[in-house]
């Protein structure tokens, strides 16, 4: 049977389609490629960025800023220690982005300039850390990716 190159173009097309309908596929049944957003409401969030980039610029103006280090017991986050610990409040919020079920939020509860969070809750890779806190009625927010 002699091929002529109509017959080579149409079977160039169905390899080409049945290549990418096999991605398509792939992509939608294996679980390792599913993704989750950052956030649920995003929406909702983006409406409040402003808010933020002003948080954020008040944690910039203060002499020290929020710190992170890992110690052997955790994840140590350092709150600046010219303020009051006592008036420190607001929430941690560490995002894992591999994997949306490690995901956590810690309240903010000192007992000195320090807040640990143990080592047994975290994973070794990377986080995104972010602390949302009010030092009277002042509104701070700082963040960071960290490879724990």
């Amino acid at each position: 049977m002699k091929l002529n190159w109509g017959f080579g173009i149409v079977i160039a097309f169905v390899l080409f389609i049945s290549f990418i309908m096999f991605f398509v596929i792939k992509m939608n049944t294996d679980e390792k490629y599913d993704h989750d957003l950052v956030t649920e409401e995003y929406y909702k969030e983006e409406l409040q960025y402003q808010k933020t980039i002003d948080k954020e610029a008040n944690a910039k103006a203060l002499k020290i800023n929020v710190k992170w280090e890992k110690s052997n017991d955790g994840l140590l986050i350092e709150f600046p220690s010219d303020l009051d610990y006592k008036k420190i409040t607001g929430k941690v919020f560490l995002y894992r982005p591999s994997n949306k079920q490690l995901d956590m939020e810690v309240q903010i509860s000192l007992s000195n300039h320090y807040l640990l969070i143990p080592d047994k809750r975290l994973l070794d890779g990377r986080w995104n850390i972010f602390i949302d806190w009010q030092y009277n009625q002042t509104e701070y927010y700082y963040k960071a990716e960290i490879v724990y």
